[in-house]
């Protein structure tokens, strides 16, 4: 077999969808419009690598195609170059998700896609390649491995990185599995669903109705209320917030998968969160709750009515989404039930350095938490995405 590599165009992205809508182990984020998204919303400059096999020609070929969309599609990778002088400069495999990487039909193509990803790489002068998946490149992963083992306490840190395998040995390279993926296993309709939980935890999700609070799923027509709450959190966290952008492009590129999900006491937005469907499953990228209403646990309405949702509406799944073994918003989304699922990270050295527990960008700007939650809430929001766009968590 014979595999070419291109960076799509935009005539490309239906057979790229086509590929990622087919693949068992495709996820949101292979989806081609994060190109778009990343694009409009903070100008990185995106390579989006599709696998062909030049000795395979679709059954519709004909002298009139070009030689590219005559071949059968056998692997993608999407890369996304955020460059700072601060943050560093890396390919990733998709910044701020949790999941992307490598989406092929076999070793060799994964290979081949890696290959081409570390030429680009080199050229753009890029210190790193990160790829995020669910499931790790084997070959890749057992060669190197910076992974957290989920014992009975539910943390400790195992580190060991060294060389990458004999197909690309003049890198280096490490994979994290210190954070995990909280899913969820959903019954046929909610009424299921609110019957397995425990007492106590029906009681939690009753205590913020018999509060006055109420919820409501919806779409554009709700941004502003979602980022009032988004924005004053994520001060509260000291990190800086998104782009409202970013928020608006998921939801139009989405339209008809993406919700916002909003409680309100009165006509006060007290927690927030956006969700969007893939194939059977739900995921919840962001979720926000103001904390001078913690006591009326508006939280645990939030997510119930996205569970609620995602019964009624046939998915399987509920992806909870990132969180690290032990910490708070791990137990707390452990009670609905979720189960964890390690993430695997792969890093790639592309300036010979060796991959190291700082690799992750969070490390750079710990320091500046405690300033960032003294500022007001305007000039974290002004701020915020100028920053927060150069980092890749």
């Amino acid at each position: 077999m014979s595999i070419k590599i291109n960076k799509i165009t935009q005539a490309e992205t239906d057979a790229w969808d086509t590929y990622v809508n087919t693949h068992p182990k495709a996820t949101l984020y292979h989806l081609s419009f994060w190109k778009n998204i990343i694009e409009k919303t903070y100008s990185h400059k995106t390579y989006y690598l599709m696998a062909v096999n030049s000795n395979s020609p679709n059954a519709t070929d004909n002298k009139q195609q070009t030689t590219h969309t005559a071949y059968r599609t056998v692997g993608i990778l999407p890369l996304i170059h955020l460059k700072h002088f601060i943050f560093g400069n890396s390919l990733i495999s998709v910044p701020f998700f949790d999941m992307g990487g490598i989406l092929a039909d076999d070793k060799e193509t994964e290979k081949a896609l890696l290959s081409e990803a570390v030429k680009l790489g080199k050229k753009q002068k890029a210190e790193t390649i990160e790829l995020r998946h669910p499931q790790p490149l084997t070959w890749l992963a057992n060669n190197s491995q910076l992974t957290a083992k989920i014992s009975k306490k539910e943390s400790g840190i195992d580190f060991e990185p060294s060389a990458m395998s004999d197909q690309l040995p003049s890198i280096s390279c490490a994979t994290r599995s210190h954070k995990v993926r909280m899913l969820l296993i959903l019954p046929e309709n909610s009424e299921a669903l609110m019957k397995s939980f425990k007492s106590k935890l029906r009681s939690q999700v009753k205590k913020p109705i018999k509060e006055g609070l109420r919820s409501k799923v919806g779409g554009l027509e709700l941004l502003d209320d979602f980022y009032k709450v988004f924005s004053i959190n994520m001060r509260d966290l000291g990190s800086p917030l998104h782009s409202k952008k970013l928020i608006k492009h998921v939801l139009e590129g989405f339209s008809q998968k993406a919700r916002i999900v909003l409680v309100y006491k009165g006509s006060e937005p007290l927690a927030c969160s956006i969700i969007v469907g893939f194939n059977d499953t739900l995921e919840n990228p962001w979720a926000s709750a103001l904390r001078q209403y913690s006591r009326f646990s508006p939280n645990m309405l939030l997510y119930w009515t996205m569970l609620e949702y995602a019964c009624n509406n046939g998915y399987k799944y509920f992806d909870f989404g990132r969180s690290t073994p032990g910490e708070g918003t791990y137990k707390f989304k452990k009670q609905w039930g979720a189960k964890p699922e390690p993430l695997h990270w792969h890093f790639i050295s592309l300036n010979g350095q060796p991959i190291t527990e700082d690799t992750s960008e969070k490390s750079k700007f710990d320091k500046a938490i405690q300033y960032w939650q003294k500022l007001p809430v305007p000039v974290t929001k002004f701020f915020g995405p100028m920053i927060r766009k150069h980092i890749g968590l």
